[in-house]
């Protein structure tokens, strides 16, 4: 049980999945609803729906829903009104650990990199963060966990109420890029793009999060089903990766249109433009790929038990949270590599 962060335990009794519905868009056959966040790190996502991939191998059912945050998305699962979403690896576990493991599987990879601490110019050692105050998106979260663990591994302890040696703070991506601006925090562990925007607005790169990884890769956002929609959709299921594997192969073959995708996408979400070089810079720092990388993923729940916020941690039964059947079927099918769990 996570001790911290999310989170939505009234609705466990829902986990087992609001039975599919009929046609009236409740979760009937024809029906696939799909969220995601409007971020750089869920591109795949992004494009997918941009270029009209979701709906021309899913059908006018498909419905798309953003997110600004994994709780919201382990509820809107739990209570069976979403089937399929892009998520973050510590949500991922959340959702798996609460509902023990009955509620999602993992059926993909999206992303991996794209984090960073990012810190005023003047401090460039562990060691001057002592007293500092820093953020993270949210408590428990995955860049969250990923700082605490960073910290303890330095010798300094944060505690969840905002004391120790460093005060992390719970702030949103903006917000915390406003804070820093305005002098009232020191740093933030965070995605991009908000990592290369706060570079822009004078911070330094203190920790490239894919330097604490073998080869660099570690998950970012894998995809997420629910596992009673698996169970009774398959052929939808099916279809989904087939859009998300056209998703990867764009931003793979041609990522200036990927690019402006994600930008009119994420317009068309929060009414904000994205600067076009803020892309540029931030996509080096990003790897799109199907392979969901469990190894990393049961690294991060390591890491979030290694700092309180994960409980009774349930490393021989994580095996069960991937089911990449379906994935290896469709890469299989385009003559690519296949994945292991």
């Amino acid at each position: 049980m996570l001790t911290a962060g999310v989170l939505v335990t009234g609705l466990l009794a829902a986990c087992g999945g609001a039975a599919a519905g009929g046609p009236d868009g409740t979760g009937g056959v024809g029906v696939v609803r799909i969220g995601y966040f409007p971020t750089l790190t869920h591109a795949p996502a992004l494009v997918a729906e941009r270029e009209g991939y979701l709906r021309d191998r899913l059908g006018p059912g498909v419905t798309t829903q953003s997110f600004a945050a994994g709780p919201g998305v382990i509820q809107a699962v739990f209570s069976g009104s979403l089937d399929i979403a892009y998520l973050g690896p510590n949500p991922t576990i959340t959702a798996y650990v609460q509902s023990g493991g009955a509620a999602i599987r993992v059926i993909a990879g999206a992303t991996s990199g794209g984090a960073s601490l990012v810190v005023r110019r003047e401090l460039d050692d562990p060691g001057d963060l002592r007293g500092r105050t820093l953020a993270t998106p949210q408590l428990g979260n995955t860049q969250d966990v990923a700082l605490r663990n960073w910290l303890s591994r330095n010798g300094m302890r944060a505690d969840t109420e905002g004391g120790g040696d460093v005060r992390i703070v719970p702030q949103r991506n903006a917000a915390a890029l406003q804070a820093f601006v305005s002098g009232h925090i020191d740093g933030a562990w965070v995605p991009e793009p908000y990592a290369t925007q706060f570079v822009d607005r004078g911070a330094r790169v203190l920790v490239d999060e894919r330097s604490l990884w073998d080869g660099g890769r570690f998950v970012t956002t894998n995809v997420i089903v629910r596992t009673a929609f698996l169970d009774e959709h398959p052929d939808r299921v099916a279809a989904f990766l087939e859009a998300h594997l056209d998703a990867l192969r764009l931003l793979a073959d041609d990522p200036a249109r990927a690019k402006a995708d994600v930008v009119a996408q994420l317009r068309t979400l929060t009414g904000q433009d994205l600067d076009p070089a803020v892309v540029d810079r931030a996509w080096d720092n990003l790897t799109f790929l199907a392979d969901p990388l469990p190894a990393t993923l049961i690294r991060s729940a390591e890491h979030a038990h290694a700092v309180g916020l994960l409980e009774d941690l349930p490393a021989d039964d994580l095996a069960g949270l991937w089911d990449l059947d379906p994935l290896n079927r469709a890469l299989r099918a385009r003559d690519l590599p296949e994945v292991t769990p």
